[in-house]
């Protein structure tokens, strides 16, 4: 649909998602460094996944994501 494209209150809301959604995971990463969520911002890159391997999930996981490939 593209409507950040098309609306400049799409887009403004878009920016101020992301921007709140850093912000979070910035304070996650002070409690949680060795999930690297400053750098990841919760995308299940490798390394986080490795992370979620070694550590376990947190409360702050989503569940409802296959995390690992045996979820």
């Amino acid at each position: 649909i593209k409507g950040d494209s098309k609306y400049l209150s799409i887009a403004a809301a878009s920016v101020l998602a992301k921007t709140a959604r850093d912000a979070y995971m910035l304070k996650l990463h002070e409690e949680y460094p060795m999930y690297n969520w400053k750098k990841n911002k919760g995308y299940p890159t490798k390394e986080h996944r490795e992370a979620i391997k070694k550590y376990g999930i947190t409360k702050y996981h989503r569940t409802s994501f296959k995390l690992l490939p045996n979820n």
